[in-house]
């Protein structure tokens, strides 16, 4: 496990700790807390979804428990960072990895093996895209016509890892099949179960899925492609 995986993990159980030695406290209150649906915390903790805390949510928690941010994974002025943002005002950059569906991926997560060159954004760009942190932002490259007419073959999407609840008929990055694929997810209001399906009617789709069984790696917000 590298360091940056080692130092997510760490907030995590320290979370989960801070969670569990305060009375009153749960998964669900601190999702509440932040204003998030009542598994957001426990994915989180468990499943490392989203990888780590928007900035905001972080904030709050620390706060609300009375301890630093930097227990809870708040990034410290590192080189790493320093790269990342490449410049501090409005009109700065900030570089978002970038991985290919092509290959495996990890049991949970994804695999370092399928990262590729970061992809540079404005920082209003994503602003208006997101209120999420930008650690929490992704870029994939599509393969195959699947999602056609949506998303075609090469085209690069942004996904949101701080969202990982299908709580509407939208775009998802996905762990299925030993594979990252992108998939539209919908949910039926009354049983709240999910329909995972390709946008291309060739392909198959899967109803009736147990919401708990999908890895959701996070939202598609934006995509870009080559005219």
């Amino acid at each position: 496990m590298n360091d940056g995986a080692t130092y997510d993990l760490a907030a995590r159980q320290r979370l989960d700790a801070l969670i569990r030695s305060t009375p009153g406290e749960s998964y669900a209150s601190v999702s509440a807390l932040i204003g998030r649906n009542h598994a957001y915390i426990q994915q989180y903790i468990r499943r490392g979804r989203p990888r780590r805390l928007s900035e905001l949510d972080r904030r709050r928690i620390a706060r609300h428990f009375n301890v630093p941010e930097s227990d809870l994974g708040a990034p410290e002025a590192t080189e790493e960072a320093a790269v990342r943002h490449a410049d501090d005002g409005p009109s700065g950059l900030v570089l978002v990895p970038h991985y290919a569906t092509d290959r495996p991926a990890a049991a949970g997560g994804l695999c370092e093996s399928s990262r590729s060159a970061a992809r540079p954004f404005c920082l209003r760009q994503l602003a208006a895209l997101t209120g999420s942190a930008p650690d929490s932002l992704l870029v994939l490259t599509i393969r195959g016509d699947s999602m056609s007419p949506t998303l075609n073959d090469g085209d690069e999407v942004l996904v949101d890892s701080a969202e990982c609840t299908p709580h509407r008929d939208a775009i998802f990055a996905i762990r299925h099949a030993g594979a990252l694929q992108v998939k539209r997810l919908s949910v039926n209001p009354v049983t709240g179960r999910v329909t995972i399906r390709s946008d291309n009617p060739l392909y198959e789709s899967w109803p009736d899925c147990d919401p708990e069984e999908i890895d959701i790696l996070g939202r598609v917000i934006w995509a870009g492609r080559r005219l």
